[in-house]
């Protein structure tokens, strides 16, 4: 039985073409995109709808109206908009990209431009668009309106890139096919398997799911290291990443909001910030919240399945170096049932002087100027995998 729903949005329609070069409107392409995409998740037996089905002309609320009427606004809700990408000077820009909101983590997206590049096309980046005057809400309203949906925006490639269009409409269903393949995967009732791709090692699989390889190994009965394309593991479910130092205390990491924290705990961004004298809504990632009344604050963590040295770290915001000094540890290595102890004094950020929040236009080469440091340094002290930020994101700054 399937945990959860689809919605299918085609981008513009009727009177809004959205963008067009070499012969083509984006709202056409879109539309057949989109139709051939809610076949194949209905083939699936995934419950899906169809925002519009015909060239017709929506306002932006009546769009979300439908989003929201199809299956609700929970979070088990996938809603997938589908758009054709533009630049200013033709034949340069290509490539894909996919666009999450603020509120979700950027696994789904992630693997659906990850599905796109298996296929043979561009890509380009996996982001987060926040509005300029207000980092806490998203830019576009596909994200900011829909609820505790998650929404994702793709961008198959660039119309006025007569190569890269070429690309789309010549493979557009191979391109489908391999997105709902990762949403099922993600997102379906077996999100505790991984699907092998081509390129996959145990490793790269591990690291992916939050996992160690002999923890992969083992729960998989695997002798050896070798996986063939197509081959189904089981991971950890990893669905939740909220980890909290107790029922009624939470720790912030990157990429939490007041309003997110808020929505997670069925409260309001009043009442956590009247639990915890807070001024502004500006968040430091490591901070403890309280969350209910009657909060008392504890920095145990108690291991379960799954769990490894980088994954706890990256959950709490902290470094694995940070973790194993609170902890007195000589080895990445820990066991289910172990009770770590969660550095949550500033002391433990063992180069940190400055938290800073990413603002439009800032790239760790400009805040690493900024600061007399360096764009390593950075990396290294906030466990970034690259040197992707987004508008709102607070960095450790040594």
């Amino acid at each position: 039985m399937n945990n959860f729903y689809v919605v299918i949005d085609a981008g513009h329609g009727g009177n809004d073409p959205g963008t067009s070069a070499n012969g083509v409107l984006e709202k056409d392409l879109t539309l057949e995109i989109s139709r051939y995409m809610y076949d194949r998740f209905k083939e699936r037996g995934i419950p899906v709808s169809l925002v519009r089905s015909s060239d017709e002309t929506l306002t932006s609320d009546e769009r979300v109206r439908r989003i929201l009427n199809a299956f609700g606004n929970g979070s088990n809700v996938v809603v997938i908009s589908n758009h054709i990408n533009s630049s200013g000077t033709p034949n340069v820009a290509e490539g894909a990209e996919v666009i999450y909101a603020l509120r979700n983590e950027p696994t789904l997206a992630q693997n659906i431009l990850r599905a796109l590049k298996e296929q043979g096309q561009v890509v380009r980046r996996v982001y987060q668009r926040a509005l300029p005057n207000d980092p806490n809400k998203d830019y576009y309203f596909i994200h900011r309106e829909t609820a505790n949906t998650e929404p994702v925006i793709i961008e198959y490639g660039f119309i006025n890139n007569k190569q890269d269009l070429e690309r789309i409409q010549n493979n557009y269903k191979r391109y489908v096919n391999a997105i709902v393949d990762a949403v099922i995967e993600t997102r379906g009732s077996s999100s505790n398997v991984h699907i092998v791709r081509p390129g996959d090692t145990l490793w790269s699989v591990a690291k992916m799911h939050g996992l160690t390889v002999e923890q992969l190994k083992s729960l998989n009965n695997l002798n050896s290291d070798l996986l063939t394309v197509g081959q189904v593991l089981k991971i950890q479910d990893n669905t939740n990443n909220n980890i909290n130092i107790s029922d009624s205390t939470y720790v912030v990491k990157y990429g939490d909001t007041l309003w997110k924290i808020a929505n997670m705990f069925d409260t309001t961004v009043e009442e956590l910030m009247k639990l915890n004298d807070l001024s502004s809504n500006l968040l430091s990632i490591g901070q403890i919240l309280k969350v209910k009344e009657g909060s008392s604050f504890s920095n145990e963590y108690i291991v379960k399945a799954g769990d490894s040295l980088w994954k706890i770290a990256r959950d709490y915001g902290i470094s694995v170096e940070d973790l194993k000094m609170a902890n007195n540890l000589t080895s990445n290595v820990i066991f289910i049932g172990q009770v770590l102890t969660i550095p949550t004094s500033r002391s433990y950020y063992r180069e940190a002087s400055v938290i800073y929040k990413v603002k439009q236009g800032d790239t760790l080469f400009s805040i690493a100027k900024m600061y007399s440091t360096t764009v390593d340094k950075i990396i290294e002290l906030n466990n970034l995998d690259n040197d992707m930020i987004i508008v709102g994101q607070l960095l450790m700054i040594p």
